[in-house]
């Protein structure tokens, strides 16, 4: 065998392989720019590589987003079809949120609810409460609008809980609000709101297209309007006295249900519904009278220390009438002052919600009272107005105070004649009664011709009584230390609650309780003096005793929590009175000539009238009864 040694030459030849290799090496080394290039091209391939990453990362991320949603939109879609139908489309849409649509006139700040497409605030700019708040008619949810249908697929739904589609667009100077309940792009049902610049009425439309094979019209679809009236005035309780649920039926009848506790009715072919909040109306007009309408009113203010939020509650039933498998309803909606000049603009008597008094009352508040109160106070102060037609209207009556005044002293003349009457005949009264009447029929000095003129002054009395706690322009109307005419003035505060009278001190009504004291003083001894004391008959005497203090006191009361405006115009007319009073005693009546004139007509002969005539066969008749009673005894 061959022994192995080692090679020197191939030693050797290694070592200088290797030596070349570094050599070259060496030799080949990159410069310092070269070395930045490599660098360079090394960070730009790692950013590429972390960019490729991050986008790989990406689609993967979307990817399984998208299935995931697309998973979760296919399973709730699946559930809203079961539940709402065709309106689940509604439901899907990027409007289906709770948000609203805000919407300013020169008279509203308006929003409309997504959820509903119902108006859920009304805020009236031009108006604040006693507490210098803005008037919100609608806020909070204090109302409920909605229409319950069924559909062809034998649901029942409710427009408040499904999702409006808004759109807000201009015709000219009009806004229109079009809030959409979506089927498909071109089948829904709609709500549309007109509104114009300076206009309380909103034009209010409900029209369904291409819903006549989803909404079954053999089903009752009936429109429910609710709303909880907000206070606005000092006293809650003033003001629900004048908070009341008025509507227009069988053309032009108007009806209430009660002003107190809680009301329920069933009424046909109304034309206009009024949910009047003493002030502020919210009133929904139709152009066709709805069929069969139910209403309802709660009364929510039982303690007024602890209810101090809402007055009443109404509510309304309102059938809607499918044509042609659609609906197409033509309404508006009223959103502001109870004024009779705004409400009287509309042409659709709707300034009859207003309570001025039934019949006559009424009548002379549209026609005499309102014209005359909005001449006076458009060139003078409202308090000093007041002052004004007082005194117009007194003067007016004086006529009625000098007949009632002169019929007072006629029979002040005639007591000495009719006590010796009452005397010579004191144990037959049918006799006595007989010639009382007889002397003074020929004297022409008959109670009942004070009577008679006296009743005249009720009408206006009434009628002034509803007027001035219905009169808008008072609202807020400042007078001495009157801070609102159309409410009660305050000169104290009580620490606690009185009943029937309050929680304050008004002063106008001291004022006026005063002034009527002392008048009914001045009349009542004139005609203690003139009238005489029948047997058998009430003591006329002591009752005029009591009504001297009895009316005064029921003034002061009742009065209390009444508009100081209504206060006000009793104090002056009553003033007034006492002057009238005054003069007519100390400058036109004597009693003198008042007394020649009676001893003439007592010489005249007097014609009986046929009720004289039939008193006195009464009369006899019943002395005829009496003895033949007598005579069986």
């Amino acid at each position: 065998m061959e022994e192995k040694k080692l090679d020197v030459n191939s030693v050797i030849g290694f070592i200088l392989i290797f030596g070349i290799l570094l050599f070259m090496l060496w030799q080949n080394q990159p410069t310092e720019e070269e070395l930045a290039e490599q660098e360079k091209a090394k960070q730009e391939q790692i950013e590429a590589e972390k960019k490729q990453q991050a986008q790989e990362a990406t689609l993967t991320t979307t990817a399984q987003d998208y299935s995931n949603s697309s998973v979760k939109d296919s399973t709730q879609l699946e559930a809203l079809k079961l539940k709402l139908g065709a309106f689940a489309y509604a439901a899907t849409l990027p409007s289906a949120t709770d948000g609203e649509t805000a919407v300013e006139t020169d008279v509203f700040s308006l929003k409309f609810s997504n959820k509903g497409g119902y108006l859920s605030e009304v805020k009236l700019k031009n108006f604040v409460d006693y507490d210098s708040v803005p008037i919100h008619l609608i806020k909070k949810n204090n109302v409920d609008f909605n229409i319950n249908f069924g559909t062809t697929d034998n649901r029942t739904l409710n427009t408040k809980e499904l999702y409006f589609q808004p759109s807000v667009t201009k015709n000219g100077e009009n806004t229109i609000v079009s809030m959409k309940l979506k089927v498909s792009e071109t089948k829904f049902l709609e709500y549309r709101y007109e509104l114009k610049p300076d206009d309380y009425m909103i034009g209010f439309t409900i029209k369904s297209q291409g819903l006549n094979d989803v909404i079954n019209g053999s089903q009752n679809i009936d429109l429910n309007w609710q709303l909880d009236g907000y206070r606005h005035d000092r006293s809650i309780q003033y003001e629900n006295r004048y908070t009341r649920l008025t509507y227009q039926h069988d053309g032009k009848k108007i009806d209430k249900l009660a002003q107190t506790g809680d009301d329920e009715e069933d009424v046909e072919d109304v034309s206009w519904l009024s949910y009047r909040q003493h002030f502020f109306s919210s009133i929904l007009v139709s152009d066709a009278p709805f069929k069969t309408v139910k209403l309802t009113s709660k009364n929510l203010v039982e303690d007024e220390d602890v209810d101090t939020l809402f007055t009443k509650t109404f509510a309304s039933k309102l059938p809607l009438q499918v044509k042609g498998g659609e609906l197409n309803e033509n309404m508006s909606f009223y959103y502001g002052p109870t004024d009779s000049k705004v409400l009287k603009t509309y042409d659709q008597n709707l300034e009859e919600s207003i309570p001025f008094g039934w019949g006559i009352f009424g009548w002379i508040n549209k026609s005499v009272f309102i014209p005359l109160f909005g001449f006076l106070s458009s060139f003078l102060p409202y308090g000093i107005a007041i002052i004004v037609m007082t005194i117009l209207v007194k003067i007016l009556l004086s006529f009625v105070q000098y007949k009632q005044f002169l019929s007072q002293a006629k029979m002040k003349i005639l007591k000495p004649e009719l006590d010796a009457i009452r005397e010579k005949y004191k144990d037959n009264k049918l006799k006595a009664q007989q010639e009382t009447m007889s002397l003074q029929t020929r004297a022409g000095a008959s109670p009942l011709s004070g009577c008679l003129p006296g009743l005249m002054q009720i009408p206006v009395f009434y009628a002034l009584f509803m007027f001035f706690p219905t009169a808008f322009d008072l609202r807020q109307k400042k007078f001495l230390w009157v801070d609102d005419l159309s409410s009660y003035d305050i000169i104290a505060e009580l620490p606690f609650n009185i009943p029937l009278y309050g929680d304050h001190v008004s002063l106008f009504p001291i004022l006026a309780a005063i002034a009527i004291f002392f008048y009914m003083r001045m009349t009542t001894g004139q005609q203690v003096a003139a009238q005489p004391t029948q047997e058998g008959m009430p003591d006329m005497q002591k009752m005029m005793k009591y009504m001297i203090y009895f009316s005064p006191l029921l003034m002061l009361i009742f009065f209390n929590q009444y508009a100081s405006g209504l206060s006000l115009y009793y104090f002056i007319s009553n003033l007034i009175s006492i002057g009238i009073m005054l003069v007519i005693k100390n400058f036109i009546i004597d009693e003198d000539k008042v007394l020649a004139k009676i001893q003439e007509k007592k010489k005249q002969p007097k014609k009986e009238s046929r009720f004289q005539r039939k008193m006195k066969e009464m009369m006899e008749q019943a002395e005829q009864q009496k003895r033949q009673q007598q005579g069986r005894k």
